[in-house]
Order: C-alpha cells, then structure tokens, then sequence
C-alpha cells in the first residue's frame, strides 16, 4: 500500500531496535510499494538518531542518504537530488544543521528561492538569504 512513513519507522529501520521492530521495519520499507518520507520526518529522524542513539553526524546523513536513495522512496513535495545534497552538505560540515539542509531542500524545490535566518552556516547554493545582519 502506497503511504507516508513515520519517524518511529525510520529509526526503528536504520537501528534494528529492538530487533523485532526493526525487522518490521524493514518489511515495510523494503516493499516495492511507494512510501513517502517528509522533511519532518527526516528532522526528526535525524534529532533521534543523534541525540538519543548518540550516533555520529555522518553515520547519520549516511544512512537517511542511502534511505532516501532507495527506488520506492519518494520525497513529499521535495525534489531527492536537493534533500540529497543537503544531507551531503550535513555530512561533510558539523557546522549545517539537519533542519538547516532540509529547509534549503525545500526552497531549491519549489519557486521561492530565498530564505531568512540569522545563521551564518544557512546553506546558500541557489538561493538568496537574507537577515543575516
């Protein structure tokens, strides 16, 4: 059945706990139905992954890469090459925020092409920001 994943999902995916979950999981997202992720979902996803479990930032825009790379993954209202790119730009820099990424994914996909923030790290490829100061 076609449908949009929650973040218990995810996490339950890419940590296998407890092993039961996690091996429902990974039926459920290993099926050929289309499933969608959303920027939510993938924010939360990433706080999870990274606070709670502790694990490393790279480890982290790792494994929501190669989920977001999967052929029955879609991406609500987001283009995956931009989602993708953000979670590069996570990966390669403490400094970009997981939130950050996502918030740039949405504007590089849609026709609003600038974004307001007093973060210096906001990624800026492709579009203008603006409240830097």
């Amino acid at each position: 059945m076609t449908g949009f994943v929650d973040t218990n999902i995810i996490v339950r995916y890419l940590t296998n706990t407890p092993p039961d979950l996690g091996e429902a999981a990974s039926r459920i997202l290993e099926r050929e139905d289309r499933l969608y992720l959303t920027d939510a979902a993938l924010a939360e996803a990433a706080y999870v992954l990274t606070s709670y479990y502790r694990l490393p930032r790279t480890t982290v825009a790792d494994s929501l890469i190669q989920l977001c790379q999967q052929t029955n993954i879609e991406l609500f209202r987001l283009e995956k090459g931009f989602v993708l790119q953000g979670l590069y730009l996570c990966r390669e820099s403490a400094k970009v925020s997981f939130d950050d990424a996502l918030i740039w994914a949405a504007a590089r996909s849609s026709d609003i092409k600038g974004g307001y923030t007093f973060d210096k790290d906001f990624p800026q490829a492709g579009i203008e920001v603006l409240g830097l100061g």
